[in-house]
């Protein structure tokens, strides 16, 4: 069969156009992926500006019933980690007088359509007596996250997000910080060390700077938030999450407590996978 001119031109055209929409590497997926909202994300839009009227969400997080007693590690299988750390203890739950630390508590819904700017500071997780401290933090996207070492030993440091790029990287004695950021949103991302398998912790990472962990007594704040009605999530690695509506006045402090009791909390490997418990 024999083609005409104009029909060979148009023949090439047509093959050049398939081959270009055959040929999208990886990197041109993963940054159209990207750019693709994340769910339960705060929508984009002009830069946040303080207005004066901010309030805060303050509150207490609670365990209700028996704590689980906390496990004695051994690290025998490194030697400076036995020395300079014999009494380490897990750090899966953590109960003091009724109140339960390490908790990740933060808005999920309801924020204004605007765009947070990422601070500037480091973030600081350090390796101390073959530790992550702390154990769970939060940061900003594109805030640095900055990992040291303070251990006179080798750590493997091991992120392994689901919507955010993993990374591994050895750091040895005196080796200097390991700066990393994770440009999406994502709570939370667990962090482990390959040389330590009893190491761990986890970073939430988030668009807005509306975030708090609860500390030795339960505790924590969550400043500077536009009036309004919020979701609120409080995550616990073993215990899970539960959610609760908050009303921010002007200039004021409204209260979020949460309650976690192990008769009825489950496990949530990711808040994206795992529904929440809604507290009225």
């Amino acid at each position: 069969m024999k083609f005409s001119k104009r029909m060979m031109i148009w023949l090439t055209a047509v093959l050049a156009l398939a081959l270009l929409a055959g040929c999208r590497s990886k990197d041109d997926d993963e940054d159209e992926a990207a750019a693709e909202p994340e769910a339960g994300a705060v929508a984009k839009g002009p830069a946040f500006k303080p207005t004066g009227n901010e309030g805060n969400i303050v509150g207490v997080i609670a365990f209700n019933g028996a704590a689980p007693a906390a496990k004695k590690l051994s690290l025998d299988s490194d030697p400076v980690c036995a020395q300079k750390n014999p009494n380490a203890m897990g750090e899966e739950v953590v109960v003091a007088d009724g109140k339960l630390q390490n908790v990740f508590v933060y808005v999920k819904g309801g924020l204004p359509r605007a765009t947070f700017e990422a601070p500037t500071a480091e973030v600081t997780l350090d390796q101390s007596g073959c530790h992550y401290v702390p154990h769970v933090l939060g940061l900003q996207t594109n805030q640095p996250l900055k990992v040291v070492n303070s251990d006179n030993t080798n750590h493997n440091v091991h992120p392994t997000p689901k919507d955010n790029r993993e990374w591994n990287e050895s750091q040895g004695p005196g080796a200097p910080p390991i700066v990393k950021k994770f440009t999406r949103a994502e709570v939370l991302i667990p962090v482990k060390c390959n040389q330590h398998a009893w190491m761990k912790a986890w970073v939430g990472v988030l668009d807005h700077p509306f975030y708090a962990v609860s500390g030795k007594d339960g505790a924590f704040t969550i400043k500077g938030l536009p009036p309004g009605e919020y979701d609120v999530e409080a995550w616990h690695e073993k215990l899970g999450a539960k959610t609760m509506k908050v009303k921010v006045a002007d200039k004021a402090d409204a209260k979020a407590d949460f309650t976690f009791d192990a008769a009825t909390a489950y496990h949530a490997g990711s808040l994206k996978m795992q529904p929440a418990l809604v507290v009225p």
